[in-house]
């Protein structure tokens, strides 16, 4: 489990078959597991100064792999007592997004991302999504894309700072979202609840 609040940017040293080497400040253990760029790896070795995690095809296949050179974001595991912030991110990763437009708004930067239809039903306006590890509040949903408004400082110190128009990225929605719907799920010959509903039905409780 993780949270979505970046530990550091790790550097990217290598990635030859299969294998991606790292370094950081952190140290972890071999069999630890780490979120990178959002996905959820296992530490497989460890030197004095760099770690290694294993991608297999599968995850290659999912992953938006061209944001795992130079350097990646990077969040160790929680652990019992941690303080919790950001929100509960799985390090399983849904699908891929897409950087639809990027609009500047003076003290922030909007990031409009688009995403497969099957997958849009979990966004939630003011809910929460993780980009490539990065816990975010979404501010707005349209069809099949959401806006993420962004300060300065997260800009700065992730890799939004080199996403352009057309960037993929690792895109995990919200669990609980996940969750809800499938609760709250109907047959095919019943009218579908919308999040105004499911807001309606949780405010009785």
């Amino acid at each position: 489990m993780f949270t979505g609040l970046i530990r550091e940017m790790a550097k990217v040293v290598s990635f030859k078959n299969n294998f991606l080497t790292l370094s950081a400040k952190y140290n972890p253990k071999i069999g630890d597991s780490i979120a990178i760029n959002g996905a959820c790896l296992t530490v497989v070795k460890v030197t004095s100064d760099t770690f290694t995690v294993e991608l297999s095809p599968e995850s290659q296949k999912i992953l938006a792999m061209e944001n795992y050179k130079d350097e990646v974001h990077m969040e160790p595991a929680m652990m019992m007592g941690d303080r919790f912030e950001g929100h509960i991110v799985q390090g399983h990763v849904d699908c891929l997004g897409t950087v639809k437009a990027i609009k500047s708004n003076g003290n922030s930067t909007d990031f409009f991302i688009s995403l497969p239809s099957e997958y849009s039903k979990y966004i939630i306006p003011k809910g929460s999504v993780s980009i490539d590890g990065v816990s975010l509040t979404v501010n707005e949903v349209m069809e099949n894309s959401f806006r993420l408004t962004i300060i300065p400082h997260t800009v700065k110190n992730t890799l939004f700072k080199n996403y352009k128009v057309g960037t993929k990225v690792n895109l995990e929605t919200d669990m609980f979202a996940r969750y809800i719907y499938n609760m709250f799920q109907v047959n095919k010959s019943e009218k579908a609840l919308s999040w105004d509903d499911v807001d309606k039905v949780m405010a009785r409780y």
